[in-house]
């Protein structure tokens, strides 16, 4: 049987409901938790690290660095065919997308959550853990990068979202679908994640906005993030890229700081482009300096600024990693 180690970080997976208050909280540790899922130690030869039990919102850019860090060791431990990584659904996306920047392995590295608690009849996490398993056994799983994997679908962590706030089928991607699906054991891959990148670097700069246009919207959320010392901003501008007249002029403002700024749309899918030219659209935008974020949504925007400010504040080189 293969060498997985499984890194426990906490979420919905490690909790149950609390009888007095009736809400879910943090509760199992990792062995307790392993030992209520019977059926995964039959399949591979598990190991356990205890990273913490943190609930989703709880995890910073600060404890994804940390977490990125020591995956990395075991890694460089040469002794683990996979890595799983259980995590709260509610950042789970941003945590999956900074683990697939920042490291860089063959090996197949799994993240997983849960929808349901431990207390619930339908509880997802045994499932989630036994596909990931399942996954790391099947020898077609190597070389795509970060997986996330639950309800049975693969996606790849640089395009996979969360789209229903309870429902457990919740993880999708939206502009290009699953990479395969994981049903009775069986792995199926149906194609190769769209971009593979790493970007190495031991600094990360969390100062980073997250702006979100909407109709009417003028300049004083840029304005105030320009003055407050931010050190980058990301725009979740509307359609493929275009902002209200006067929240163009805030934008602007922050630009001729010299603050960092990335363009994505507010849509759930598509891309961002320089398409339109009337005021606030995004011709003007990209000819003041505004930087253009493909595909991704502005969570995933904001994890990439702050990975690459820890490498480089020059302009060109951020146009680069990100266009």
């Amino acid at each position: 049987m293969k060498n997985v180690l499984i890194v426990f970080t906490g979420g919905t997976f490690s909790m149950k409901i609390d009888e007095k208050t009736k809400a879910a909280v943090p509760f199992f540790q990792g062995e307790e938790l392993v030992d209520m899922i019977p059926e995964a130690r039959g399949l591979a030869n598990l190991s356990i690290y205890e990273f913490g039990n943190y609930p989703g919102p709880h995890i910073t850019p600060q404890r994804m660095l940390e977490l990125s860090e020591k995956i990395n060791s075991f890694i460089e431990q040469n002794t683990f065919d996979g890595i799983i990584v259980t995590h709260g659904t509610d950042t789970l996306e941003e945590t999956a997308y900074f683990l697939d920047l920042t490291l860089e392995t063959k090996i197949p590295i799994v993240v997983i959550g849960a929808m349901k608690t431990s207390s619930e009849p339908d509880w997802d996490a045994p499932r989630n853990l036994v596909d990931a398993i399942h996954i790391i056994n099947n020898p077609n799983s190597k070389g795509f990068g970060v997986l996330v994997c639950l309800n049975g679908e693969i996606n790849a962590a640089s395009e996979v979202t969360k789209t229903h706030t309870e429902d457990v089928e919740t993880f999708h991607s939206l502009d290009f679908g699953s990479l395969g699906f994981v049903e009775k054991g069986k792995v199926w891959f149906n194609r190769l994640p769209r971009k593979l990148e790493t970007l190495k670097t031991n600094t990360i700069i969390s100062n980073v906005d997250l702006i979100k246009v909407y109709a009417g919207m003028n300049e004083k959320f840029f304005r105030f993030s320009a003055d407050s010392g931010v050190e980058g901003i990301v725009v979740e501008a509307m359609g493929v890229g275009n902002v209200p007249p006067e929240a163009f002029e805030g934008i602007k403002y922050a630009v001729e700081k010299g603050i960092p700024t990335v363009l994505v749309s507010r849509c759930p899918a598509g891309e961002t482009l320089d398409i339109y030219g009337y005021p606030g659209a995004g011709k003007w935008l990209k000819q003041m300096g505004v930087i253009f974020a493909d595909y991704l949504n502005g969570q995933k925007a904001r994890i990439k600024l702050m990975i690459c400010l820890g490498i480089t504040k020059d302009k060109e080189e951020l146009r680069k990693m990100f266009e």
